[in-house]
């Protein structure tokens, strides 16, 4: 364990994913109940199978599970991984939800809190994800370039998104009341930024109250501004730099849920009208 723990801090792992890979490999050895060394493929695949079929675990927390695994026995344990006999899953291809304009109103309407709808703009407005909006500082805010500047994101990798010209006076009415200091948006703790589950509590409250009954969380203010980007007639490249994606085909996804470009396809169906006998 502790090995293991060295090798993902000097790879300058994120702490989000030390600790599902540990939990991932302290659940591996609960089940078998034996030491990691004294087991091998067969157990590795019993366990995704259990993962599956008896937790009911998704995918992605399975590829999450057999990453971990392969991690500790390639780099750890420094054996071979042979995945013809340890197939990682497919990952499952949906699309995501997308707010409509008049759902992100209604959102941002019934959000009473100055600092929580502020945040609901501040992710929509710049695509960021909830950790990066709970983590902004003061000074990240850039009013002068209308930037959004994002430390650390996901894969360690800083960034600039951009600034909303609406959201920009509202941020500083909220300067004037709340007086953050190093935190953009505090929690109960000056000292320390708000916590993601906080937003995800009152985002899901706030959902109700306007209505929505989409399946959304706050991710869903990122995918609404990707696909509300590339509608407006936004370059994907921007969009990809925007978000903070390494390659270009995560961000294509948003291709597909484009209102506008459906919009434009005339169903079959409307192709009989008058024509019929």
């Amino acid at each position: 364990k502790d090995e293991m723990l060295m090798e993902m801090e000097l790879r300058n792992m994120s702490p989000k994913t030390i600790a599902a890979y540990q939990g991932h490999m302290i659940c591996f050895t609960k089940h078998f109940g034996k030491s990691p060394d004294e087991m091998g493929k067969e157990e590795i695949r019993q366990y995704l199978h259990y993962l599956r079929k008896d937790k009911q675990t998704s995918w992605s927390n399975i590829n999450i599970g057999y990453s971990a695994l392969k991690f500790f026995y390639t780099r750890v344990f420094h054996r071979g991984w042979n995945v013809d006999h340890i197939p990682r899953p497919q990952k499952e291809k949906r699309l995501p939800h997308v707010l409509s304009y008049p759902e992100l109103a209604r959102l941002f309407e019934v959000t009473t809190n100055l600092k929580h709808r502020l945040i609901f703009k501040t992710a929509y407005g710049g695509g960021l994800r909830v950790s990066e909006v709970c983590c902004l500082r003061v000074s990240d805010i850039d009013s002068h370039r209308m930037t959004i500047r994002i430390n650390q994101g996901k894969g360690r990798k800083d960034r600039f998104t951009i600034l909303a010209q609406t959201l920009l006076p509202e941020l500083r009415d909220y300067y004037r009341i709340y007086r953050p200091q190093m935190w953009l948006f505090p929690g109960s703790k000056k000292d320390r930024p708000i916590n993601c589950g906080t937003i995800q509590r009152v985002f899901k409250t706030s959902k109700q109250k306007a209505g929505i009954v989409k399946p959304v969380t706050p991710h869903a203010l990122r995918h609404s501004f990707a696909t509300h980007f590339l509608e407006a007639g936004g370059n994907l490249i921007k969009l990809q730099h925007l978000l903070g994606h390494r390659y270009l085909q995560t961000t294509m996804l948003y291709i597909h849920v484009q209102s506008k470009e459906l919009s434009r396809v005339i169903s079959p169906l409307d192709f009989m009208k008058g024509d019929q006998s």
